[in-house]
């Protein structure tokens, strides 16, 4: 058998990769009567910049508020499914799902997909029935658990010390330890995103905050670094 022949008849490996992963970041802080929700709206791949405005957080109800990181197409996929169930929802019963029971919809619905997950890591953030804020951070295949405060994507190694320190008084003394008010929380939020753009290059251009409260959902932006 020459070269060619062996060539010919040796294995070939084929792969298949359906994901990939267009960076970001996104963190939600929960309030005594609010919650923050916020992201940044840059899309990359690598070092390269697919856009500049491709938002990751989307109103799903009128107290609700869903931020997604990972593989956008999933992302935007997931979210249509979400509104689906929730219009289905709002017909049967004529009423908006409460934040608690979307938040166990969006763990269903995920790990019906746990073979074939959703690349989506996924932050819900807004009022639980009482009035009082409410965070979920979840995997790709439905595992959650309610949270006060939480950083997700690519930067929420930096992000999440600082949220740490600064709203969980985590490492302080004497300490006052009650939650932020809505000022220092959106504070927070827009110093956690302009210190982390300085050292992930795949978050940046626009900061996108949402602002749940009684009154309803408010979005608020903030430009960030674009380079």
């Amino acid at each position: 058998m020459d070269v060619q022949q062996q060539v010919r008849s040796a294995a070939i490996e084929h792969r298949f990769d359906p994901y990939e992963d267009n960076g970001g970041t996104c963190l939600a802080i929960a309030g005594e009567d609010f919650c923050i929700i916020a992201s940044d709206t840059r899309q990359s791949n690598g070092y390269s910049i697919n856009s500049r405005y491709a938002p990751k957080t989307y109103k799903v109800s009128e107290t609700s508020v869903l931020a997604t990181t990972g593989f956008h197409a999933d992302g935007l996929t997931l979210v249509k499914r979400l509104d689906q169930r929730l219009e289905w929802y709002r017909h049967a019963h004529e009423k908006e799902m409460s934040t608690p029971a979307l938040a166990q919809l969006l763990s269903i619905t995920l790990y019906q997909k746990r073979f074939f997950p959703y690349y989506s890591f996924c932050l819900l953030g807004g009022l639980d029935p009482e009035g009082k804020g409410a965070v979920y951070s979840f995997d790709p295949v439905g595992s959650f658990e309610r949270e006060t405060y939480r950083a997700g994507g690519s930067a929420a190694s930096l992000i999440q010390p600082f949220l740490d320190n600064q709203v969980g008084w985590k490492n302080q003394e004497n300490a006052d330890k009650s939650l932020p008010d809505l000022e220092t929380a959106l504070r927070l939020t827009k110093d956690a995103f302009t210190s982390a753009t300085e050292r992930d290059i795949h978050t940046g251009d626009c900061l996108e905050i949402f602002v749940v409260t009684k009154d309803g959902v408010k979005v608020e932006q903030y430009q960030l670094k674009r380079d």
